[in-house]
């Protein structure tokens, strides 16, 4: 493994980084006040490639190596965890799943308008009583002639409201657990269906989160994605590739969050000194880059090893589990620094401690994390 970056990988590193300095951080306390989606932003980036970073070219992307894609994502997670979400979910969680799994059609009405910025995607798994437990599935797709009908209810889908279509899972056969469930790309224009709840969220306001809502949805059989019955298949596949994901804009934030520690530590005076010359300040920025770089190694090892096509679940699973575990004590730490001004809103750490607390959760929570690693060290 090579600790050094290609001229392509920091050419997409810094590219990424003026637009999300530039662009981005400006206006992204603003965009979190307004809980408005960043429209004008979101079809920047796409311009730019950043919603087909891993897509090879004929499908419309730019075709760079995963850890470009990294060193891209940590400097938009930097400016904005909102428009972070959007990137890391068209090329983690739709992209990948279109280009793996889909049709030559699918893909042609898809994944190229996708990567374009023509149409938006979301990844429709999550339901009621299937978190963690993503087998559980009760939304249903009956066979009838050349299409299936759907119908149930999905919860907590990132960017719900605002996209075109949606891969959806759902129970196409009578067995429980994992047999039985199949993955469909679903148009809203084609196959509608409506969003129900927005939620309202302690951070990611410009990142809405929804229900969406299946009733009697017709889709042509044409949309299936991979076999009938592979669909948790596909799902914990693509889970695999976006916990890299997930981890890079956790380091983001978290880095994010050092950064104005530091400055803070080096301005703000106390008893005659700045910050930066109490060892009690200084220990507490160590522990926080020392916890960065851990990170970013562990996501560049699991980032490598995908791009080697190596076996690499283990590795996903741990640079999600100790990126976003990190991303919560740097945070913490980092309002600890700023004392009373890191918890009004005047300040970023504040926002950026609201901000990672979700890393923890979302695409398999921290405790899920812990039982991916073991069952892949001690045998399934």
């Amino acid at each position: 493994m090579d600790f050094g970056y290609t001229e392509e990988q920091t050419m997409i590193r810094d590219m990424a980084r003026d637009f999300g300095q530039n662009e981005v951080a400006p206006v992204a306390a603003e965009l979190e006040a307004s809980s408005e989606f960043p429209w004008e932003l979101t079809k920047r980036m796409a311009k730019l490639g950043f919603l087909g970073m891993t897509t090879p070219e004929e499908y419309g992307g730019i075709g760079i190596d995963t850890i470009a894609y990294c060193l891209a994502m940590e400097e938009i997670a930097k400016a904005s965890t909102s428009l972070s979400m959007t990137v890391g979910l068209h090329n983690s969680l739709v992209s990948w799943p279109l280009r793996k799994f889909g049709s030559d059609q699918v893909k042609k009405d898809f994944l190229v308008p996708q990567c374009q910025g023509e149409r938006y995607g979301c990844f429709a798994l999550t339901e009621p009583g299937a978190g963690s437990d993503a087998a559980n599935q009760r939304t249903t797709a009956e066979k009838k002639g050349n299409e299936y009908i759907l119908n149930g209810t999905k919860t907590f889908i990132t960017n719900g409201s605002v996209c075109d279509f949606a891969l959806v899972f759902a129970r196409t056969g009578k067995e429980a657990g994992s047999k039985g469930i199949s993955a469909f790309v679903v148009d809203k224009n084609v196959s509608p269906y409506s969003v129900g709840t927005v939620e309202k969220k302690m951070a990611l306001s410009a990142s809405p989160t929804t229900e969406l809502i299946f009733e009697d949805c017709h889709v042509p059989a044409a949309n299936l994605l991979g076999k009938e019955g592979e669909g948790l298949k596909v799902a914990l596949a693509t889970l695999d590739v976006g916990r890299i994901s997930l981890g890079t804009q956790a380091l983001g934030v978290a880095e994010a969050a050092f950064e104005a520690s530091v400055k803070y530590a080096q301005e703000r005076s106390q008893f005659g000194r700045t910050l930066s010359k109490f060892q009690m300040i200084q220990q507490m920025v160590a522990d926080m880059a020392m916890d960065l770089d851990a990170a970013r190694l562990i996501i560049h090892r699991a980032a490598w090893m995908e791009d080697q096509h190596v076996p690499y679940i283990k590795e996903s699973a741990m640079s999600k589990l100790y990126a976003t575990e990190m991303a919560t004590r740097v945070t913490h730490r980092a309002v600890q620094v700023h004392g009373g001004y890191g918890y009004i809103r005047e300040y970023n750490v504040e926002r950026y401690y609201r901000d990672a607390r979700v890393f923890e959760i979302i695409e398999g929570t921290s405790e899920i994390q812990r039982i991916v690693i073991a069952r892949e060290l001690m045998g399934k």
